[in-house]
């Protein structure tokens, strides 16, 4: 009997610490188009999210922020303060943002020596002790224009300082779910490059040895391109462009650095397809004998934000996986995409523990298969996620209705 009346005021007590968040939401959109901004970045004090591609967020927080921050490269920094908030439905819009060349850019003539030197200056401008990040994961997979599965969860992120390499950095699964068409032919069992430990694998300013290095560097054509914005301070772009053919593939893709502290703020790269063999062997991890798997796109985004002590540290990576596929004796391929994205919303800045081994999700590991069925429609409860855009929405109660 007491054990009963225990587990009821418990649920009571967990019921009431619910209904006192405060859940903010609505829609980031160019106030000039009107378009909708995906990927903008909505934070209130160490919570962050980010919208989706509708420019939808929801936020939210043990109380009513003074204020929200929207940021987003070529815009100006949108602060939205209590008295325009509202806890559902309003419409934030972004200025695009307009660039003053100061006479800092004249380093714009030697792209090479930027990047050497915003690499020299990475122990300066990114966390040099451990730190636990709580992020929230997604990966859908679509067979030509429809979802046939999804996994996401809220995962535990431990980074060492950026002095040392990410050998000893790890990721959690803390909560997840997954959902797949339960039709066979769009069983795939394919899988390719991505998974949680992305963030880990793919933070070039920590994992220098991918791409900010001398003899890297070397393979690359570097051109400065025109200066852009990303949350109100000046960025040089540099773009890069293969120069050789080694024996794996090399990427096309841009550096943004901060033009006063010379972080690297974003990094946006795409895989060179010209070798669909080099291609191949880069993104596909195993496959099914008698699939042919024909790569058509790998890209990748990863974002870092500036925190209140001028440290930046990683907020976003994205993954994008285009590819066809076919089987003897059929006579069209189809096509497949796939998306993994990871977004921080909290920081630990101390007394951060590393995460043990067995408790880590390894890269080798598919996250599909570490997490349990859709049920609980409250699954998520006050964590903060990604909100799924309104074709992911429909494409999940779809799906859940053959079961």
């Amino acid at each position: 009997m007491k054990r009963g009346v225990f587990a009821v005021l418990l649920l009571l007590a967990v019921v009431t610490a619910l209904a006192q968040r405060i859940v903010v939401s609505g829609t980031v959109e160019d106030r000039q188009t009107g378009k909708s901004i995906e990927g903008a970045s909505v934070s209130v004090g160490g919570i962050a999210v980010v919208t989706n591609a509708d420019g939808y967020f929801m936020l939210k927080t043990d109380m009513m922020p003074k204020h929200l921050m929207v940021t987003h490269i070529g815009y100006r920094n949108k602060r939205v303060d209590a008295s325009e908030l509202k806890e559902e439905g309003m419409k934030i819009r972004m200025e695009p943002a307009t660039i003053e060349l100061r006479e800092v850019l004249v380093m714009a003539e030697k792209p090479r020596e930027l990047v050497a030197a915003a690499i020299r200056k990475i122990p300066q401008n990114y966390p040099l002790t451990p730190e636990l990040y709580r992020c929230f994961y997604r990966e859908t997979a679509m067979k030509r224009q429809h979802y046939i599965s999804v996994a996401e969860g809220v995962v535990d992120m431990y980074k060492t300082s950026y002095k040392r390499d990410n050998r000893r950095d790890r990721v959690a699964i803390r909560k997840g779910r997954r959902l797949f068409s339960p039709k066979q032919s769009d069983t795939l069992g394919i899988k390719v490059l991505g998974g949680p430990v992305a963030p880990i694998q793919l933070d070039v300013v920590k994992n220098t040895g991918f791409l900010l290095n001398e003899q890297e560097l070397d393979y690359y054509d570097l051109t400065m391109m025109a200066p852009t914005s990303i949350s109100d301070r000046q960025q040089f772009v540099i773009r890069l462009t293969p120069r050789t053919k080694m024996p794996y593939p090399l990427y096309y893709g841009q550096l943004y650095i901060d033009c006063e502290t010379l972080a690297f703020t974003r990094v946006d790269m795409s895989l060179d397809m010209s070798d669909q063999r080099k291609a191949t062997e880069t993104m596909l991890i195993k496959k099914p004998s008698g699939v042919r798997f024909k790569p058509k796109e790998m890209s990748l985004l990863i974002d870092y934000r500036q925190s209140p002590d001028g440290l930046m540290r990683i907020s976003y990576i994205r993954t994008t996986f285009r590819f066809n596929c076919d089987w003897r004796r059929r006579l069209f391929a189809t096509s497949f995409t796939a998306y993994c994205e990871m977004c921080v919303t909290t920081t630990e800045e101390s007394d951060s523990q590393p995460i043990e081994g067995r408790e880590s999700f390894d890269q080798r590991d598919a996250f599909f298969d570490k997490v349990d069925f859709f049920r609980d429609p409250a699954f998520w409860q006050d964590y903060n996620i990604i909100e799924p855009t309104e074709t992911l929405d429909r494409a999940i109660h779809r799906i859940l209705k053959k079961y």
